[in-house]
């Protein structure tokens, strides 16, 4: 979520005309605007947990969500966009997971979901002036049950390609996501707070370029 685009539209109005293929003329494929993979650091990070109850913050078309139901998860998934939560039901569905899945519409600018979870991940949570919200992030630790791991994966930087983007704009370090998400001491171990490089497609050219991402991943002590 790094594109500089109209202050005028709402998140959730300039999600869902994205999703709807209508914003800055990106036109959605027969599997939507992402490529339908689940997240490769989410991937690697959920092969060594046992399944259990997963958030999935930000599940845009729902790849994240089928990859970790497909485990054996139960799935709790969240966006702001309706159009991207029809699109990712419709997906789950043709998976044969739907079972596994809630789909839930928040604004976590100002609603979260309840409950608590034995996973919870954020993945690429920017809003749309790149940063990441300080609310967002202690209310997504707040949700991981004791014994349970929170996964943020962000960005580092922006995409090579991108030159509109405010000079000011200053992407997190994972140490200050860390710094940033105010975790209890004793109660919480840092087991991953690192950049790493990601090979991304210009969404308009097809061109491949490498960017910086960064991933933090936590476990939550048991009481």
């Amino acid at each position: 979520m790094t594109e500089h685009v109209s202050e005028n539209l709402s998140d959730h109005a300039y999600w869902n005309e994205r999703y709807a293929g209508s914003a800055h003329g990106i036109s959605a494929g027969a599997h939507g605007i992402w490529s339908g993979e689940p997240n490769a650091v989410l991937a690697r990070e959920a092969a060594g947990l046992a399944p259990g109850t997963v958030l999935d913050l930000g599940c845009g078309e729902g790849g994240d969500a089928i990859h970790l139901a497909r485990l054996g998860w139960r799935v709790t998934a969240v966006d702001v966009s309706d159009v991207a939560l029809a699109r990712a039901a419709e997906h789950a569905e043709r998976a044969g997971v739907a079972e596994r899945i809630e789909w839930q519409r928040h604004d976590l600018s100002e609603t979260f979901p309840t409950g608590a979870y034995d996973l919870v991940s954020t993945a690429f949570l920017h809003f749309r002036d790149g940063t990441l919200s300080p609310r967002v992030l202690r209310s997504a630790a707040g949700a991981v049950a004791p014994g349970g791991t929170l996964l943020i994966e962000a960005h580092g930087g922006p995409p090579p390609w991108q030159h509109d983007l405010p000079d000011d704009l200053a992407f997190p370090t994972p140490e200050e996501t860390v710094a940033t998400l105010q975790l209890p001491p004793g109660e919480w171990e840092i087991l991953r707070a690192e950049r790493h490089p990601r090979s991304q497609r210009h969404p308009h050219t097809g061109e491949m370029a490498t960017r910086e991402d960064q991933t933090v991943l936590a476990r939550r002590a048991l009481r």
